[in-house]
């Protein structure tokens, strides 16, 4: 890998755990082969050194970005794990919901109803929303309270 490739990956992986999760990014990194190792580099290099790495654009916005795209084309694993990205760089569940409705819009309900699904399993899995049993349960907490006095 040239020089300028090396600077890019060693901007890029700090970014990279910051936003997935170091220990899902370390275990990529230790589990790929000298095959894979390549794509790592690239991603690492290129995705988050480069383009993450441009600081025109926070965070944030730059997840949101990411879940409209990734939901046009469709690509419901990468949807998950920027799901979780998006939770780490503030993105609230209302913003998820607002993007993933106008990429709907733009993108299809078939594609946006499979992205939908698997962030709203995101969500219940990283405690950002309540099932909805659960949440009736806590809404009829008081009720039940104040019946009894």
């Amino acid at each position: 890998m040239a020089q300028d490739d090396d600077a890019l990956f060693n901007k890029g992986l700090p970014i990279r755990r910051a936003v997935l999760g170091a220990e899902y990014v370390d275990a990529s990194l230790e589990k790929a082969d000298d095959f894979m190792m390549a794509f790592q580099r690239i991603t690492t290099s290129w995705a988050w050194g480069m383009a993450w790495g441009d600081p025109t654009l926070d965070r944030k916005t730059r997840s949101i970005i990411n879940l409209a795209m990734l939901t046009a084309m469709g690509k419901i694993p990468e949807v998950k794990l920027h799901v979780k990205g998006a939770l780490n760089n503030g993105v609230s569940v209302e913003e998820i919901r607002a993007t993933l409705c106008h990429a709907a819009a733009y993108a299809g309900i078939p594609a946006a109803l499979d992205a939908f699904k698997a962030t709203h399993e995101v969500l219940l899995a990283e405690g950002a929303i309540k099932p909805k049993a659960a949440k009736k349960a806590e809404e009829e907490k008081p009720a039940k309270k104040k019946a009894k006095k």
